[in-house]
């Protein structure tokens, strides 16, 4: 085999097989096809007819596919017609409380979801004011999975927003300080008692005080006082001269009254001695 020959064996072998760059692109482009496979994973949706009233599901199928969608008023449920192609198929079902809700005395209560044996099917669930997310797992061989809530079409009120809070600063009202009114000082006079310049010392008629003792007042006559600054008659003088007076002439009756009752009784007993002699 000459050179030329072994060349082109050589040059043959190394074009057939791939260079490390290559292989490493390669494995890079699967990976970015992994990952765009998984997540170019849409949501859809399917119109669901409620008594007449159409409202639209939303839902993510992963690993099967939904073939139909039918409502139950009576039960207030929703049964899926499924296919799982993967071991486990995951079912994220977006329900607006205003379509289908679960409620038990005004709070929420959990989904009843089964498949057709009426095997519980595990789930997780987010829930907000206006919506309630399920996330189901399927397992192989499931062919319908029953949803199963409390009411469809419910009326939604919406959260009420509280205003904010405004605080009112507190203005104390200004401290007036009230002058104290001290009352007038009414000062009372101290009234000092009359002196009574009356002499302790009294005098009779017609003597005065003087120097502590009662002497003749010489300034009127024999008989008279001093009386409102005029001499008038000492009525005590006149009185007791009357007195001595009456007293002597009731002395001079006495003894004249004695003297005539001796003389009758005299002339009594010489009658009767005459009386007796002449018997």
């Amino acid at each position: 085999m000459n050179n030329f020959a072994v060349k082109e064996l050589y040059s043959d072998k190394h074009t057939s097989l791939p260079s490390v760059s290559s292989l490493l692109k390669i494995s890079l482009g699967l990976i970015l096809f992994t990952m765009l496979s998984t997540a170019l994973v849409y949501a859809e949706t399917m119109s669901v007819d409620v008594e007449g009233t159409s409202f639209d599901v939303e839902y993510t199928a992963t690993g099967f596919t939904v073939d139909d969608v039918e409502s139950d008023s009576g039960f207030g449920s929703l049964l899926f017609t499924v296919d799982v192609t993967d071991s486990i198929g995951i079912l994220n079902l977006v329900l607006e409380r205003s379509f289908l809700d679960s409620t038990f005395e005004g709070e929420d209560d959990p989904f009843i979801i089964i498949n057709q044996f009426g095997e519980d099917l595990v789930f997780t669930e987010t829930t907000t004011s206006l919506s309630r997310t399920l996330n189901i797992e399927l397992p192989a061989g499931t062919i319908e999975v029953d949803v199963i809530g409390t009411s469809f079409n419910n009326s939604i009120l919406s959260e009420p927003v509280e205003p904010p809070v405004v605080e009112t600063p507190t203005v104390e009202p200004p401290v007036v300080e009230t002058p104290t009114v001290e009352p007038p000082v009414v000062e009372t006079p101290t009234v000092e008692p009359p002196v009574d310049n009356t002499p302790k010392i009294q005098c009779g008629p017609g003597t005065v005080l003087k120097d502590g003792a009662c002497v003749l007042d010489e300034r009127c006559g024999p008989g008279t006082v001093l009386k409102d600054g005029a001499c008038v008659l000492d009525s005590t003088s006149q009185s007791s001269g009357s007195s001595k007076g009456m007293g002597k002439e009731s002395l001079m009756g006495f003894v004249v009254a004695f003297v005539i009752a001796g003389i009758v009784a005299v002339i009594f007993g010489i009658i009767a001695r005459a009386s007796k002699s002449s018997n």
